[in-house]
């Protein structure tokens, strides 16, 4: 079984799924005039709470719907994702994460307008947005099969059997370090039932908590990794420059990976990238539009910060720490230990305790978020009265992730995540004129204002 779903997830994530989302983001970066690079300011803007509107339909602030995303998307992508990509990948294919992540804001910025701009109700009357419902809602009813599709594999790869099987690694790595590999399976077991327990007391109080939780531990977990990032790479200054010219050069090369197959390195970057960043994906549009906003526009350009934060500031410092320390190049790990032992070159006996800490509160925000995610995908399935049976399921896969093999975990939420990709970008597309004619009436209207 493990076999097929590897082969699967290697099959679907070819050419086709590589077009639409690179091609799909270019489109949206030219089409919206290059709103990621021009409204970044105005983006940041918006998150001091300025133009809030708490009497707004929904049930979280965007600050919250934005902290609440980044805590699923700044996480274990992050850490292990990265390792994953420059192990199978080479230094290049940071580079290709880079580009994928720019025109990854552009996507989210219309996804998550469109999240919004199409919101929906639940069975129960409660207002969702997500692509099940903007397809739905803005594409007819004849294009309700692409939302079945997209809730089917997000209710299996919106799991956080990923999460739970790098965090035992690292626990196990740091703290425990069995003798026996019975006493590996057994403490993988006690690890996946704690973590099952912590995840609990969060996600059974629905959205309101986890996103309470989140805008807590995502300022703080994003400030101590990155201080411990830098403190490495600052003691390896003088190699930084040579680092960026490899990345660039191998990205062209394929140096590092099957002979020099340049393709196989974009393919790694845009795969990792969407691992971490999920732009594209479909699941920020899922809590962006659970936000209290009247304006579409308006949530989008917060939306669209996810990726920078994500990929271009997170992933980069842990690529840096990887490539500086040189343990990329002379050891057999793969994943978090990877970034784990390039943490303990650089910051000998405390920086394995600095890591764990972040890979800690990084795969338990993730964890809560993922469970709304799964939730409303099964809330539009099977109906809001069944929504909270997912909770259930899904705090059982955490302890079974604790277990199973690393490769296996990758290639099922690779291969959902691909599925998830299809039916949002199709919407996405082809509600695309619906944002663009938002998004100028909107800028009209503020230029107007400050007249």
């Amino acid at each position: 079984m493990g076999n097929i779903i590897i082969e699967f997830s290697n099959w679907i994530w070819g050419p086709p799924i590589l077009i639409l989302l690179l091609g799909g983001g270019v489109y949206f970066l030219v089409h919206s005039g290059f709103v990621p690079f021009l409204r970044m300011g105005h983006a940041i803007k918006l998150l001091s709470g300025k133009y809030d509107d708490d009497l707004a339909p929904g049930q979280i602030s965007s600050a919250q719907a934005l902290s609440s995303a980044i805590a699923a998307t700044v996480g274990l992508g992050n850490i292990s994702g990265v390792a994953i990509a420059i192990n199978m990948g080479g230094p290049g294919a940071l580079f290709w994460m880079w580009v994928a992540a720019f025109v990854g804001m552009a996507t989210k910025f219309y996804t998550c307008t469109l999240a919004i701009m199409y919101r929906g109700k639940d069975s129960a009357g409660e207002i969702q947005g997500g692509p099940m419902y903007f397809i739905e809602e803005g594409m007819g009813k004849k294009w309700k099969f692409l939302s079945v599709i997209f809730c089917v594999a997000g209710v299996i790869g919106l799991l956080s059997i990923f999460q739970a099987n790098q965090l035992t690694a690292v626990i196990q790595a740091v703290l425990i370090e069995p003798d026996t590999m019975e006493e590996t399976v057994r403490n993988r077991w006690i690890i996946g039932f704690g973590m099952m327990g912590l995840t609990a007391v969060v996600i059974l109080g629905g959205i309101q908590r986890i996103a309470s939780v989140a805008s807590k531990l995502v300022p703080f977990m994003v400030a101590v990794y990155m201080i411990t990032v830098l403190i490495i790479v600052f003691q390896y200054l003088d190699r930084v420059p040579e680092m960026f010219k490899l990345i660039f050069v191998d990205a062209f090369t394929g140096n590092a990976v099957m002979g020099g197959a340049v393709g196989a390195v974009i393919i790694t970057g845009a795969r990792r990238a969407a691992f971490s960043n999920e732009a594209g994906i479909g699941t920020a549009p899922i809590v962006h539009g659970a936000s209290k906003n009247r304006e579409p526009v308006r949530e989008g350009l917060i939306a669209m910060l996810g990726p920078f934060v994500d990929t271009v500031i997170v992933c980069t410092l842990t690529a840096l720490v990887i490539l500086v320390t040189g343990v990329w190049e002379n050891t057999e790990n793969d994943g978090v230990r990877l970034t784990l032992e390039a943490f303990e070159t650089g910051i000998p006996g405390v920086g394995k305790y600095l890591l764990m800490l972040s890979v800690l509160v990084f795969a338990l925000s993730t964890m809560f978020t993922y469970s709304y995610y799964g939730q409303t995908c099964t809330s539009y399935l099977f109906g809001a009265d069944k929504a909270h049976f997912h909770n259930y399921f899904y705090l059982a896969t955490i302890v079974v992730g604790a277990v199973v093999s690393l490769e296996v975990v990758v290639s099922l939420v690779d291969g959902m995540y691909a599925i998830m990709a299809f039916p949002n970008m199709i919407a996405a597309l082809y509600l695309s004129p619906k944002v663009r004619a938002a998004t100028k009436d909107y800028f009209t209207r503020m230029k107007a204002e400050k007249q």
